[in-house]
């Protein structure tokens, strides 16, 4: 909502129930196609699902940003991992969101600057928007603080 509504940025959001399950699929298509090299190559279920998407691509989970990162390399561009790289150091799932930076903030955040470094907006939109959002660039990085 807050990217259409406040930045006139349309999204498509997905839910992942299983980055393991995409990660070995994409896997096992990578190694099919290896030893079956003279063979019309397979495609991994989520290569199909985004090859021919446009815009950016930005995953959020409340689990470490390995686990999308684990799929990352089959996406058509970069993909950003926003996660949770920690545990005990708040008291409800908002505080964790907002402590390692995966609250809606800074979804919308990692949208717009992947977008400014494509080249689709302007850079001074990125910092509008954190200023907007209430997002301190000098806050101390959350997997380094412990």
């Amino acid at each position: 909502d807050m990217l259409e509504k406040d930045y006139n940025v349309a999204v498509n959001v997905w839910s992942i129930t299983s980055y393991k399950a995409l990660q070995n699929d994409a896997a096992d298509v990578e190694r099919w196609n290896m030893l079956h090299s003279d063979e019309t190559p397979r495609t991994s279920y989520i290569t199909s699902c985004v090859a021919d998407l446009p815009g950016v691509f930005v995953a959020a989970s409340d689990y470490v940003k390995a686990l999308p990162d684990s799929i990352s390399s089959w996406f058509p561009r970069p993909l950003i991992s926003l996660g949770t790289d920690g545990f005990g150091r708040s008291d409800s799932r908002e505080a964790l969101r907002d402590f390692f930076e995966v609250d809606a903030r800074y979804i919308t955040l990692a949208v717009l600057y992947s977008l400014a470094r494509e080249g689709d907006i302007p850079h001074e939109e990125v910092k509008q928007a954190m200023k907007d959002l209430q997002i301190d660039s000098d806050k101390p990085n959350p997997i380094m603080a412990g």
